[in-house]
């Protein structure tokens, strides 16, 4: 199998979240991968992806992957049935975290329990 098709997850992924500037090239059995994504978050999936493939040290594959904007961990649309709870699990891994993105949001939200789909929310850095 080619390591370009080993790794075809995490290109697909770089499409699927729109990486600026994208370049692929395979040599002497080594994937090399660089660009841009959007967000540290977005930085995270692919990274998350490349160890799901290649293990946690994985030799054939290197990433250069920058972010356009790090001021944010990443923004996030609401989508129905969104609580900002389950967003900051979505992005922390804890529930309770909700609070650093409530404080983060404060110019559009009011009540943390009240939020509406199409708000586009900043997931702080934590």
């Amino acid at each position: 199998m080619s390591v370009k098709l080993k790794y075809q997850g995490v290109l697909d992924l770089g499409e699927a979240l729109a990486i600026q500037n994208g370049n692929v090239e395979e040599a002497n059995g080594v994937l090399k991968i660089s660009g841009v994504a959007g967000t540290p978050h977005e930085k995270n999936l692919i990274w998350d992806k490349i160890k799901e493939t290649g293990g946690e040290f994985p030799t054939d594959i290197e990433a250069d992957i920058k972010v356009a904007d790090d001021s944010v961990f990443h923004r996030h649309t609401v989508a129905s049935g969104d609580t900002l709870g389950k967003i900051a699990k979505q992005y922390y891994g804890k529930a309770g975290k909700y609070t650093a993105i409530f404080e983060a949001n404060t110019d559009i939200l009011k009540n943390p329990d009240v939020i509406h789909p199409g708000q586009e929310l900043v997931i702080p850095n934590l």
